[in-house]
This record gives structure tokens, C-alpha cells and sequence, in this order.
């Protein structure tokens, strides 16, 4: 007996924690410590170690079952207190065999109420003691005792006391199992008092394994002293066959009765689990109850809230390992229960993992066909992994779903060649059978569509879309409300090749409906592909600011929902690339093009896209035979795109200028000019290069280059007028035209066009009044080795549209290394807020993350 009253000895081996002593020193301040945790959490010690450094009297009482009853445990507690130097007097009572009388319970209240000193009141193993009159009865006692009684409750399941009142009033301190658990800086300091030497990141590793369960990490160290290698053991321990088995399986599971023994081991496959999936892996109906109780308990059954719990994963590992042995076999059919019941369910990634668990290679195929999921492989939703598994080990069948999933797997991954045998042999199966459901033919379409976009094939988009259409009449409505990435795609693909075509209308109009489209994540990469594209349609335009705001938008979609690379071709970055070419920012435009994703096998637009950029960079930087062979890729396609070859003339033909040979630059672009002002211009500049000026201002004057175009085709056609004008010796007139330029660039910093004019605009831009039309912006960024020679830098760069007081202080804060929550905090406004202020600032600095923010905001001496 005076073991209960007894404050529990320390092992040598106890670490005391600091952050935890802390938190127990701040419960001086309220009535009522719980301290709650799992069995083997270090409750007990921790509270001991803490409570015999207090300078007040502590009681400790130990419960157990024989001290339940209230009579039992109201005797057990004034000898607690006795024990503890408290005095209390005899005329307090002691409580009967039966029911506790109110009058003890208010003698006693009053007596401790009354002390000069607080008194701290120890229940340790509180869970044990069961029932609703004694809780009640220690509640009346803790509120009429303050403040001078502190109650700390030690136990593994929430005490029966209205502790919403508590916590409401401020009056509460609770220490949960997160809490409780060791950091790996903790268990790196545990370890060492065993005399074992492990690392930081060798301890994280096992603390996510054990979960950072003080029992577990213990018996490890333990285990480990016996161990050959203790360093290797502890690397490598086996839950399944580690004295942390035993213990678990002894102190939990051996505790509980057969039924919930039998549904523990069976949802230890599962990462998560409802009441009702736990009852389809039991095939009872009882799982509720018992998943209440456990997590109740402390039982390792943690409640993820709205019905859904998961096993501690040490718990889980240590019985997976037990079920095999118990029940060898029956893990692939629970593995195929849940992937049935996760399919009605409509969870599909978790429905994958399970239903690849078990090897049902044509259920999951089926189940990604007939619930329309085939897109989600093109939307990072489905694991790529899991996809692969299905394709590769499940290569006996041959179903049209198991032909069109690895269609869809290898289309993703743009393997056009393997992607359309598969589903050229789910084609053929689909038309012999005609039992096959709409979303088969519908996946089908969606998947050729696809295809053809790879291929660069618009013809075979559009039959493939209009087929998609039609096929969609036909499908359930509620499948179609279910999966928006299936449109989006669709149009997503459609539009590419129409892009591909160079009908630039026709693709804006299907690309700007999926940018403008909701859908949260599984529209995400739809969305950021089509803003990619939208930007390369800008770019070539001749509107870099414009491409340049798509491409950020389409960067952030990526961000925001953090897809994989590979579900991007990166098309924003390489559009964002050729803009900071033209800025004559050549750093920048290296760095993008060497972050952006380059696929083995990419699409026709994102290969042209990235020759453009890659072939304008070189030549920035007078690499002219390395910018000619970078712009002929030879990207393999159905049918050829006319940008693509405009580009690659427009590239050739500055090459040639470069190298002094002007008719070889204009007859390289007539053959591909048309009505297209870019080319035009190039075509006028060669002419204007070999003397005929006459021929180069009829070019101009022929396609109206200037009204047709955006900016970055109007100041070149601009400064080929003002040139020809020089050359006819009227330098009023080329004074006006190099205004006009100037102001027309300025916006979009566009740098390239004024460097690639050639010496005769040097004079102009150092006279007044061009050369404050030109200060600051104009000014090159610095140059990077082997890059041609500049003008030297001016002044400092001039911002265009000026910040507010209060963006000036975000960005000052910024510069601070300070957090989006600290900046809300030091202006005492909502984060909200200053993510606002954030977005206008990048918007008018021209950037996209906190760091150029602060780098731009130096360069324009704003900070």
C-alpha cells in the first residue's frame, strides 16, 4: 500500500525535458493539470520529476481496479494527503463502504480551501478509475478548494469531468501524446544515457517509425545494448520481432477481447479507416463502438475527426507483422475489400494502392475506366507509380481497360509510339464488343485526343474532340459532374494542336475556357497548360508583358497545388525565358531555361517553344552557328506548325545579318513572310541592311506591321523607319521615330531591339531628349561571360508604375527575412493583407517571388 502514495523512483536512465517541465510550470497558474497519453507515453515520470521539484506539498495516489469505488478511493486520498504532510483532522470523516457523504466532501473542500499553502493533488492512472459519481465528486472538491487545491490528473483516456468548462475559463492546462512525444533531438539525448551514439537524421528516421513513443524508444535502446551493431539495430530494427512487439502486443492488443483483437489486426492495412470500412474488413457491423472505446482508451487508435482514425505506426507495422502470422493469406483479400469499398466510397487514389496491394490488375483498370478516372493519370492525381505498376505487372491482361490504362500511363509520359499500340488494341476491342460502357469509348476519345496532340495532329484532335462530345451524351450525368479534368484535358489537347496549326484564335478561345474554369486541384494541370500556351500565343504576338503575366499565372498554378514536373512541359518558364531575351536579361533567361522541365519526348509546341528561346539566347550572345542549329530542332510532327518555321527563319535571318549577309537574311524569310508582321519586319531590316530603303518602307507599308502587332513587333518595325529615315538624312524624323520606340518599349523593357539596331542609334540615345527617355530602364543587365559588349549602364532603373507607402513597408520587412505572419504582425494587419500589398508589388516589380522582389527593389534604390 504505501507504494500508491509514493512518488515513482526514476531509472537512471530518464531524460528530463525541458519544453515539457515548462509547460507543467505554467499549470501553476490553473486548478486543473490533465496530462493524457498512451500506455508507455512517460506520463508518470514526467509528472513525478516535475512534481518533486515543487516547494508545496504533493500527494500522489496510484490507482488501480481495487480503488474504483468512490469510498475506496476517497479513504485512499486522505492518506495520500497525510502521507504528503497535509494535515487533516479527524472530524473530516472517513467515507464508508457505501455512498460518500456530502459532508465529508464539503469538510474536506473547506479544509483544503482554507490551507496557507496550495496543495498538489497527483491521480496517477486516472483511466482506471471508472464512473460518473466519482469524477462528480472530485469536481465538487476541486471548485470549492481553490485556490488552493491543484489537481493533476495522469491518464490514458479523457477524465469524465465537464472539462469544457475548464478550458473555456482559461482554468485548464492539458499535455497530449503529441506533446509527449520525443523530437529526434530528444531521443539523440535518450540514447546517449544508454550509451549509444546515434545521429540527428538517423534519430528522425526512428522517430517516425516509433512514432516518437517514449516506451518504444526505450526498449529499443534496450534491445539494442544486446545488439552486435547497436547503431545498425536501431537503423534497421524489425517492429514485427522487437521487445516494442511484446510490449504492445502484451499492454494492447492481448487486453482486448477477440472481436476487437480480430479488427485491429485487420485494419493494420489501412494508413486510414471509418467505422464502416472497418466493418467491411470484419464483415460484422460492430466496428463503431469498438473504435470509439479504443481511442478512448489510448489504445494507439488516434480519431482524425469526422468519423476517421489510424493507427499508431509503430502499433500498425508491429501487428500487419502479426496478422501474417496469425492468418497467412488474408492480408490480399482485405486488401481487396477496402479497394471495393474505397471504390463506392470514390476515393481513387486510396482505391489504387489497395487494389495494386492485392494484384486485382483488371478491377483497378476497370474501376479507373468505368468511373471515367483515366484523365486523373494526366493530372498528377493518380500516382504515376501506381499507374506504372498496373501496366507492367499486370501485363497478362488484356482487357480494353488494362490497354487503355497503359495508353493513358505511356501518353502521359509522351511515349507517343508504345502509347498509341495500346491504344490502338483497346480501339479494336472496343469495336468488337458493344457490351462495353460509354466511358470506355468516352476514355478513348479522351485519350486520342491526347494522342494526336502529341503527334502534332489537329485534324485528328478535332475528330477526336467532336467524338468526345458526342460520347458524353451518353454517360451518366453525375460521372461527368464528377470529373471536370476530362473536359479541361480535352480542351487543353485541342487547343495545343489548333496553337500548333497557327490558328491562334481558334486555340485562345478553347485555352482561355480551361484557364477560366474551377475545379480546384484535378483541373490544376489543364489550367496551368493552357495559361502556358496562352503565354507562347502572347509571345508571339508580340506581347511580352501580356505572355509574361500568363506564364507567372500558370508558374503559381503549379505552386499553389504542388504538381509534379512532369505533369508540365515547363511552357511557361521557356515563354518567360524569351521575354527576359528581349529584356536583354540573358542570366535570367539561362537560369529559367536550365529549371524548366525537358521532357525525353516532349510535344511539338513545347519543343519549338524551347528551341525559340534557347536559339534567341545564343544569339543574344553572338553564338550565331550555335543559335542555328538550336532553332531546327527537327520536331517530329503530323504536319508543320508556320510559327515554328517563322521563327526559325526570323533566327536564321538575324544570323545571317549578324554575319554581314543581307540578301541570304531577306530571301531566308520570304519564303515563309506571308501576312505575318514579325516576319515583315525581319524582311524590311534585311533590305534596309543591303541599302534598299526604298523596298524596306514599302515591306512596312504593305501589311501595316505596326497597327497589327503588339510592342514588341511595333518598336522594331519603329526603329527600321527611323533608321531609313537617318539614311535619308533626316534625323528629325528618325528623332521622333526613336521617341516613339523608346516610349513604346519602356513598358516592357525591351532592351534586345535598341542593341540589335546597330551603332548609327548610339548618338541619338546620348542626345536630349532620348537620353532621358531612355535613362535607367534601357541601362543592360550585367553581362554574363560571353556575352557580347554593351553601352555602359546609366542610372539607375526607373520603375514605371510606382509603389504605395505600405507596399514600400511589405517589401522593407521583406528584406528583413521576415515571415508573411511576422510582416501581418509588425503592421498590425491581416495576413490577407499583406499578401495583397505582396502580389501588387511583384505585379509592378515584374517578379514572382520574395527574393527578385527584394533584389529588383535594391536595383531601383527603393530600399
Amino acid at each position: 500500500m504505501p507504494t500508491r502514495f509514493a512518488l515513482p523512483a526514476k531509472p537512471v536512465t530518464f531524460l528530463r525535458r525541458e519544453r515539457l517541465d515548462e509547460h507543467l510550470d505554467r499549470a501553476l497558474r490553473t486548478p486543473l493539470v490533465v496530462v493524457n497519453g498512451a500506455a508507455g507515453a512517460g506520463k508518470t515520470l514526467l509528472v513525478a520529476d516535475w512534481a518533486a521539484g515543487l516547494a508545496q506539498p504533493v500527494a500522489w495516489l496510484t490507482l488501480d481496479a481495487t480503488v474504483a469505488d468512490p469510498g475506496m478511493f476517497w479513504a485512499h486520498l486522505l492518506q495520500s494527503l497525510r502521507t504528503s504532510g497535509v494535515p487533516v483532522p479527524d472530524e473530516i470523516g472517513l467515507p464508508a463502504a457505501g455512498p460518500v457523504t456530502h459532508t465529508l466532501l464539503t469538510r474536506l473542500a473547506a479544509r483544503l480551501g482554507s490551507s496557507d499553502r496550495t496543495v498538489t493533488v497527483v491521480l496517477d492512472e486516472y483511466d482506471r478509475a471508472t464512473g460518473p459519481d466519482l469524477s462528480e465528486q472530485l469536481g465538487f472538491v476541486l471548485h470549492h478548494a481553490q485556490p488552493r487545491l491543484r489537481l493533476v490528473l495522469v491518464t490514458r483516456t479523457e477524465p469524465l469531468l465537464p472539462l469544457h468548462r475548464y478550458r473555456a475559463a482559461g482554468a485548464m492546462t492539458e499535455i497530449r501524446g503529441a506533446e509527449l512525444a520525443f523530437t529526434p533531438e530528444e531521443t539523440v539525448a535518450l540514447l546517449d544515457l544508454h550509451g549509444l551514439r546515434l545521429s540527428v537524421e538517423a534519430a528522425r528516421a526512428l522517430v517516425e517509425r516509433t512514432g516518437g513513443w517514449a516506451a518504444g524508444l526505450r526498449l529499443c535502446a534496450l534491445a539494442a545494448q544486446q545488439s552486435p551493431d547497436p547503431q545498425v539495430y536501431l537503423k534497421e530494427f524489425e517492429a514485427g520481432r522487437s521487445t516494442v512487439a511484446d510490449f504492445l502486443l502484451a499492454e494492447v492488443l492481448k487486453r482486448q477481447p477477440p472481436p476487437t483483437q480480430d479488427l485491429l489486426l485487420r485494419v493494420s492495412v489501412l494508413e486510414r479507416f471509418c467505422a464502416d470500412l472497418a466493418d467491411a474488413l470484419t464483415g460484422r457491423i460492430d466496428a463503431e463502438p469498438i473504435l470509439a472505446g479504443l481511442h478512448r482508451a489510448n489504445a494507439f487508435v488516434e480519431d482524425l475527426g469526422h468519423g476517421w482514425y489510424r493507427l499508431h505506426p509503430l502499433f500498425r507495422e508491429i501487428l500487419r507483422a502479426h496478422l501474417r502470422e496469425r492468418s497467412p493469406g488474408l492480408e490480399p483479400e482485405l486488401h481487396r475489400r477496402a479497394a471495393r469499398w474505397l471504390r463506392r466510397s470514390g476515393s481513387l487514389p486510396e482505391m489504387l494502392a489497395h487494389a495494386a496491394a492485392a494484384k486485382d490488375w483488371e478491377f483497378t483498370a476497370r474501376a479507373l475506366v468505368d468511373d471515367l478516372a483515366i484523365g486523373q493519370v494526366f493530372t498528377g492525381l493518380c500516382c504515376d507509380d501506381r499507374a506504372d505498376l498496373i501496366a507492367r505487372t499486370g501485363a497478362r491482361t488484356t482487357s480494353p481497360a488494362t490497354h487503355l490504362v497503359r495508353a493513358a500511363r505511356d501518353l502521359s509520359r509522351h511515349d507517343l509510339d508504345r502509347g498509341l499500340v495500346h491504344l490502338r488494341q483497346a480501339e479494336e476491342q472496343l469495336a468488337a464488343d458493344a457490351s462495353e460502357p460509354p466511358a470506355a469509348q468516352l476514355s478513348c476519345a479522351l485519350l486520342e485526343a491526347a494522342a494526336a496532340r502529341l503527334a502534332g495532329s489537329p485534324r485528328r484532335a478535332e475528330q477526336a474532340a467532336q467524338a468526345a462530345r458526342q460520347l458524353q451524351r451518353e454517360v451518366p450525368a453525375h460521372l461527368l459532374d464528377q470529373h471536370p479534368e476530362l473536359p479541361a484535358l480535352l480542351l487543353t489537347d485541342v487547343g495545343s494542336a489548333r496553337l500548333w496549326a497557327g490558328r491562334f484564335d481558334e486555340a485562345r478561345a478553347a485555352l482561355t475556357t480551361v484557364a477560366e474554369s474551377s475545379g480546384g486541384a484535378s483541373t490544376a494541370v489543364p489550367r496551368q497548360q493552357s495559361l502556358g500556351h496562352l503565354a507562347l500565343i502572347d509571345y508571339l504576338n508580340g506581347w511580352p508583358g501580356r505572355a509574361e503575366r500568363n506564364a507567372f499565372a500558370a508558374m503559381a498554378e503549379a505552386e499553389r497545388f504542388g504538381l509534379p514536373q512532369p505533369c508540365g512541359s515547363g511552357l511557361g518558364q521557356l515563354v518567360l525565358a524569351a521575354v527576359a531575351v528581349d529584356r536583354n536579361e540573358l542570366g535570367r533567361a539561362q537560369d529559367l531555361l536550365d529549371r524548366a522541365p525537358d521532357p525525353a519526348a516532349p510535344d511539338p509546341v513545347s519543343a519549338a517553344g524551347r528551341s525559340i528561346a534557347t536559339a534567341r539566347l545564343l544569339l543574344a550572345r553572338g553564338k550565331v552557328r550555335a543559335a542555328l542549329a538550336a532553332a531546327d530542332p527537327a520536331v517530329k510532327a503530323d504536319v508543320a506548325s508556320p510559327w515554328a518555321e517563322s521563327q526559325t527563319a526570323l533566327i536564321a535571318s538575324a544570323a545571317h545579318l549578324a554575319e554581314g549577309h543581307p540578301d541570304a537574311a531577306a530571301e531566308v524569310l520570304r519564303r515563309v513572310a506571308g501576312e505575318q508582321p514579325a516576319c515583315a519586319v525581319g524582311v524590311a531590316r534585311a533590305h534596309l541592311a543591303a541599302g534598299d530603303r526604298r523596298e524596306a518602307l514599302h515591306v512596312l507599308d504593305s501589311i501595316a506591321a505596326e497597327a497589327h502587332a503588339g510592342p514588341a513587333v511595333r518598336v522594331r518595325a519603329t526603329l527600321v523607319r527611323a533608321q531609313a529615315a537617318h539614311t535619308a538624312g533626316d534625323d528629325d524624323t528618325a528623332r521622333r521615330l526613336i521617341a516613339k520606340a523608346l516610349v513604346e518599349a519602356r513598358r516592357d523593357r525591351l532592351r534586345r531591339p535598341f542593341l540589335e539596331a546597330g551603332p548609327w542609334l548610339g548618338p541619338f540615345l546620348a542626345s536630349a531628349p532620348l537620353r532621358h527617355l531612355a535613362a535607367g530602364w534601357l541601362a543592360p543587365a550585367p553581362a554574363a561571360h560571353g556575352d557580347p559588349p554593351r553601352p555602359p549602364a546609366g542610372p539607375a532603373p526607373v520603375l514605371v508604375e510606382q509603389l504605395t507607402g505600405r507596399e514600400r513597408d511589405v517589401l522593407l520587412r521583406l528584406a528583413q527575412m521576415m515571415s508573411t505572419e511576422e510582416i501581418a504582425v509588425d503592421m498590425y494587419v491581416s495576413v490577407n493583407t499583406v499578401k495583397t500589398h505582396l502580389k501588387s508589388a511583384y505585379r509592378k516589380l515584374a517578379v514572382n517571388r520574395r527574393h527578385d522582389a527584394v533584389r529588383r527593389a535594391r536595383e531601383l534604390r527603393l530600399l
